[in-house]
């Protein structure tokens, strides 16, 4: 029994905020942003948006493109690292809003590789026969954890939401995922405060060593789709399309020249959606199948790492053998 991606969908939220935008906020500057980013834009949700609620736009939009209707999603698992609330999970809440009246529902938290921990989960769910069709969300609110004072960070992330509907067939859809973690980095990337008696302790914002990341990601990244491809049997020529986690324009373009892939068979969003963090692969995904670059039958490999630190990979085949 395999598994086999059958629905994306995604959304973003309305307001955009642009680097002109930020040159208003804070001491930055457009060509500062961009020239050490690769980002122009992202997008914010508004005040009443929750990630469930854009969590709900990007699964239908899944669904639809499955032809499933609530009844016949029977797992979800929303990768999120800006939940609605502390509980219950935004997956329980999703599953509220969406109908789905009776299935296990529940949150990951690996920050940005928090969809390919996702998607790797619910591949196993489904190849040990405990469900049939998997919704897999990833869902971030990340302006409501950025410091608008701090032009080191808050210049890089964005708001939006990706899904994709994952079912069950004789045929394999997800060919290997690859989890890793190592705790002793915790400290270079994360929200340090907490919540403790009604009050915040601790910084609430999200705090960086932007070198220790950038050094670390550009190798790790390397390393984990190395072993993707090994397992597999197969040589960067034969992957037809590399779908990195979105963070920095320059992690991306080190990664693929690393591994030989050209930039031309790799999908890029960051320029107009900033950092989404869990979101940012669903969402890469769902806008390269629906403008036509993703086709049957092609080799596809997603990769992401995130605070933690957290990083994998998930390499799969599109559509109909």
């Amino acid at each position: 029994m395999y598994s086999r991606i059958i629905g994306t969908g995604s959304y973003l939220p309305e307001k955009i905020l642009t680097n002109q935008d930020l040159e208003r906020i804070v001491d930055t500057s457009d060509e500062w942003i961009h020239s050490r980013t690769g980002i122009t834009q992202r997008h914010i949700a508004a005040d009443d948006q929750m990630a469930s609620d854009l969590a709900l736009n990007a699964s239908k939009m899944a669904m639809e493109m499955a032809n499933l209707v609530a009844d016949e999603i029977d797992l979800i698992i929303v990768a999120t690292t800006t939940p609605d609330m502390i509980f219950p999970s935004t997956a329980c809440i999703l599953q509220e809003k969406l109908g789905v009246k009776d299935c296990p529902a529940f949150d990951i938290q690996a920050v940005c590789s928090g969809f390919v921990y996702a998607l790797a989960m619910a591949d196993m769910f489904i190849r040990a026969g405990k469900c049939r069709n998997a919704l897999v969300v990833g869902s971030e609110i990340y302006s409501n954890i950025v410091d608008w004072n701090d032009r080191s960070t808050c210049v890089l992330f964005g708001d939006g939401a990706g899904a994709v509907i994952l079912t069950k067939d004789e045929q394999p859809g997800i060919l290997s995922s690859h989890l890793h973690a190592n705790g002793s980095y915790s400290k270079a990337l994360s929200v340090p405060g907490n919540i403790s008696r009604g009050k915040i302790q601790g910084n609430p914002y999200i705090s960086m060593e932007g070198n220790t990341v950038f050094k670390f990601a550009v190798k790790v990244l390397e390393d984990v789709a190395r072993e993707a491809m090994a397992e597999n049997n197969l040589q960067a020529s034969d992957i037809d399309w590399l779908i990195p986690h979105q963070a920095n324009i320059r992690i991306i373009k080190s990664t693929a020249k690393k591994l030989g892939i050209p930039m031309e068979k790799v999908v890029t969003t960051v320029e107009k959606h900033g950092n989404t963090s869990a979101a940012s692969i669903p969402l890469a995904l769902d806008i390269a199948v629906r403008d036509g670059r993703i086709k049957s039958g092609q080799l596809v490999l997603l990769e992401g790492i995130g605070g933690g630190f957290t990083w994998g990979a998930v390499l799969l085949r599109w559509g109909d053998l």
